[in-house]
C-alpha cells in the first residue's frame, strides 16, 4: 500500500468522470448540495443540461478509499433509462466497477440488442429486469487496474447519448422516477456506511433528500 498516496485515491475515478463530462459536455454544475470533510470526505454536486432533469454526483473518498456515484435522470416522456454508476474503491485489491442503464418501470428488461454484450452470471443488488439492464455491467479488479475497463464504460456512454439524442426526451414529470428511487433506496447499502461516518441524522437527510428524493 505505501506506493499510493492520498492524492491517488482521490483522483481513482478522474478518467471516469472526464469521459462522462466528455460524452456529455453540456452537463453543468448546479450546485453542492453537501461538502462534509474529517476522516472520510464527502462532496455532492447536483449537475443539469438541456437532455437532463437532473444528474446527482457523489465522491466519498478517505486515505484509503474512494467510492463514486452518479446517476443521470433524463427528461420523460420517452421510456428512457437512467444511466447509473458505482464506482467503489475499498481497498487496493477490493475495488467493484458498475454502470449500466437503469429503468424507472420495475420488470421491465431494458436491452440496446446487439450494440452491447450482455451481462452474465449473477450479482447482488444488480438483478437484470429489476431497474437493470441485461448489459448491466459488473467488474472486480484492484486500484491499479480500474482504467482498463474505459474503453468499455466510453462504449455504453455513447451508446446512452446517442438513444437520447434520437429520443430528445422533453419531459419534466420528476413521479415516474418514485418507483425507481423507492426501490434504489430499499437496495442501496450505503446508509450504514454513511452513519458511521457522518452520523445517523445526517446519513438519512442525505439518503431521502439527495440520493432519493423522488423515492
Amino acid at each position: 500500500m505505501g506506493e499510493f498516496s492520498p492524492s491517488f485515491f482521490m483522483d481513482l475515478w478522474k478518467e471516469y468522470k472526464r469521459t462522462l463530462y466528455k460524452t456529455f459536455p453540456d452537463l453543468k454544475i448546479d450546485h453542492v448540495w453537501a461538502d462534509w470533510s474529517g476522516e472520510t470526505n464527502l462532496r455532492a454536486e447536483i449537475w443539469k443540461s438541456p437532455q437532463f432533469i437532473k444528474s446527482r454526483a457523489v465522491d466519498i473518498w478517505s486515505e484509503k478509499s474512494n467510492i463514486y456515484n452518479t446517476i443521470m435522470y433524463p427528461k420523460t416522456g420517452k421510456n428512457l433509462p437512467c444511466f447509473g454508476m458505482d464506482l467503489m474503491g475499498f481497498f487496493e485489491k477490493k475495488v467493484i466497477i458498475v454502470f449500466d442503464f437503469q429503468h424507472p418501470v420495475e420488470n421491465y428488461l431494458f436491452s440496446v440488442g446487439d450494440k452491447l454484450t450482455k451481462a452474465e452470471g449473477t450479482f447482488r443488488f444488480f438483478e437484470p429486469g429489476n431497474h437493470f439492464s441485461e448489459h448491466v455491467y459488473v467488474r472486480k479488479c484492484t486500484m491499479s487496474e480500474v482504467n482498463n475497463y474505459l474503453d468499455d464504460f466510453a462504449a455504453y456512454l455513447q451508446v446512452y447519448k446517442d438513444m437520447l439524442e434520437s429520443a430528445d426526451p422533453q419531459g419534466t414529470d420528476e413521479t415516474e422516477y418514485r418507483d425507481f428511487d423507492s426501490y434504489m433506496k430499499k437496495l442501496d447499502p450505503v446508509s450504514g456506511y454513511l452513519a458511521n461516518n457522518f452520523g445517523k441524522e445526517r446519513a438519512e437527510q442525505f439518503v431521502d433528500e439527495f440520493l432519493f428524493p423522488y423515492g
